[in-house]
């Protein structure tokens, strides 16, 4: 609630909500007026005159004509609530997991990062609805109850109890007859339908399972149908499925067991205040339209007391889906800009370097299975060298990169970086958004900040002309373009942007052709760009003129890196975890 005060949304959902109160409040005056109006009814029944039944019915449409336009109202201003509050909540989540370097480190979070989509869009979208539900649902409920429990002890004096020829009444005797038995319903339903909200948070997680694996499949039907990899696929899917049914079965066998309770309870409301209220109406004190009043007045209690009762079940629902959208916005502010590491030992601060280049003090990253650090204290890169990591294996320099970037933070050490507007990352596999071409290539910054022919050039550069006229289709790109054209968006989008450092994660999946334009490119375009590389070729001999080597050590024999160190070689060994 506090986050939603605090948001731009709150104008919109406060005025809506305000609108709805006095539209329930509205509503209720009215039930209470129809209420009135069945003893006036019942008792023009019993007198038998047409003329005054005439009268009564149309004092009935007048009441229901007005109770309809506050129904249909109320339908429409709390379906614009849950849309408010839907389009909020997403939002937020958004915004939270969008910010920098999040959905990265939440992806690395183990069970709290899983299926973060269901929790934004399945998990945002039922919570929204379910609370504006629940909530004008249970605020109807208790104007109904205060207006109706008044009325309901006014017209319980007209039940008068008789014992060996003396009269008495029981103050409130309805109205304590309706808590009664609303209790006793409600007690009975928590009983038999605590179990549900267990049941119902763990469907949430297999259902996220089933959907995410596939998506999976989906996604790699290609690789699937050239391995023959359908008979396996589908054993993980049957047990996928295999979990969602089995969940399935017990929260049937849940909702069963607590549908003895709900249903048999209102069936037993049908007669249970005719009979409550019958020695009133036996006994000649009460007529039969105060007989109906009563009935209705004591099924407007307890139908108020039992929204528990009718909504148990969906509550069930509403908080575990709260507890999972509460887990995962508390758990992407506690990631802030934290990083992600291995073992936990420490955090590795990352820092702006106060010269504008790349510098590792005392760096000691931890590994899943070790620790890897710098023989000389200080290493420092400057403006436009080429330096080449080299390691084996080759996740380890991987690992370097991501620090680099703020996305590993277990170790020691400080890293000093360039600035970040100075800066490209280009990843071994180019990621390509869902938009248009344009705005692809010119990824992450909006297409609209760049000159239609600086793209066009930028394209022909590297050897992507014949795109051109496609610019401007919104389009599967990763899955239209074939890798040498994924790989030359990524050196469009250097040329585009230009940066002063960049960071090449790894180029030996690029062909023989791409390897040299990308020679030819920071020869020309981007010859003062620095550039920090993970991998190289005999078509790049020469390009990096220093060597960064990661090795390892341990039980006596020392790896060798699995790149040449040409010039000014700093080893990094890796020393295993105690």
């Amino acid at each position: 609630m506090r986050a939603l005060c605090r948001s731009r949304y709150r104008a919109r959902v406060g005025w809506l909500a305000l609108i709805l109160l006095a539209v329930v409040g509205a509503n209720t005056y009215g039930q209470v007026r129809l209420n009135a109006w069945s003893g006036s009814f019942y008792d023009t029944l019993a007198q038998r005159s047409f003329w005054a039944l005439g009268n009564e019915l149309i004092a009935f449409l007048v009441i229901v004509g007005g109770l309809l336009t506050l129904v249909v109202s109320q339908t429409w201003l709390q379906e614009m609530i849950k849309l408010r509050l839907r389009e909020w909540l997403t939002h937020d989540l958004l915004d939270r997991w969008m910010a920098p370097r999040r959905a990265y480190l939440i992806s690395h979070a183990g069970e709290l990062g899983v299926n973060p989509d269901q929790r934004m869009e399945e998990d945002a979208r039922a919570l929204a609805d379910l609370t504006a539900s629940f909530a004008f649902g249970l605020l109807q409920s208790t104007l109904l109850l205060f207006t109706f429990v008044g009325v309901l002890w006014v017209l319980s004096s007209q039940v008068v109890f008789q014992i060996d020829k003396q009269s008495f009444t029981v103050p409130g005797y309805m109205v304590w007859c309706a808590l009664l038995y609303a209790a006793a319903g409600s007690w009975l339903t928590w009983l038999v339908g605590r179990p549900l909200i267990r049941l119902n948070a763990e469907k949430c997680a297999r259902e996220a399972d089933l959907r995410f694996s596939l998506v999976r499949a989906h996604e790699s039907a290609e690789v699937i149908a050239l391995q023959k990899g359908e008979r396996d696929e589908r054993t993980i899917l049957n047990g996928r499925v295999n979990g969602v049914v089995n969940i399935g079965r017990e929260i049937a066998g849940g909702i069963a067991r607590l549908t003895w309770i709900t249903s048999g309870y209102g069936w037993l409301a049908l007669v249970v205040p005719v009979v409550v209220a019958s020695p009133g109406y036996f006994g000649g004190a009460m007529s039969l339209g105060g007989l109906m009043m009563v009935v209705g007045a004591f099924n407007q209690v307890q139908q108020s007391l039992r929204w528990f009762v009718d909504n148990f079940a969906a509550i069930a629902t509403w908080r575990a889906t709260l507890l999972r959208v509460m887990a995962f916005r508390d758990g992407l502010d506690r990631m802030g800009a934290g990083g992600h590491g291995g073992d936990g030992s420490g955090r590795i601060a990352v820092e702006a370097h106060p010269e504008g280049k790349l510098a590792f003090k005392a760096l000691s990253l931890a590994l899943r299975d070790g620790r890897a650090e710098f023989d000389a204290p200080v290493v420092e890169i400057g403006r436009g060298e080429r330096v080449l990591i080299a390691s084996r294996p080759c996740a380890d320099k991987a690992t370097l990169l991501r620090a680099i970037a703020g996305l590993w933070s277990a170790g020691e050490g400080t890293i000093q970086v360039p600035p970040g507007h100075q800066t490209m990352f280009v990843p071994a596999r180019p990621y390509l958004p869902l938009a248009t071409l344009r705005a692809t290539v010119t990824y992450p910054d909006a297409a609209a900040e760049f000159e239609d022919a600086a793209v066009h050039v930028a394209l022909a550069r590297a050897g992507l002309g014949h795109l051109v006229p496609r610019l401007g289709e919104q389009e599967r790109w990763d899955k239209i373009l074939t890798p040498e054209e994924q790989h030359g968006i990524a050196f469009a989008r250097l040329l585009l942007h230009a940066p002063r450092w960049v960071f090449l994660e790894d180029t030996s999946s690029l062909s023989r052709e791409h390897q040299l334009l990308m020679r030819r490119i920071f020869a020309d375009e981007l010859a003062q760009a620095t550039v920090i590389g993970c991998a190289t070729s005999p078509d790049l001999a020469g390009f990096y003129a220093r060597t960064i080597a990661l090795r390892r050590h341990g039980a006596g024999l020392e790896t060798e890196a699995d790149e040449p160190a040409p010039t000014a070689v700093i080893p990094l060994r890796k020393v295993a975890a105690a």
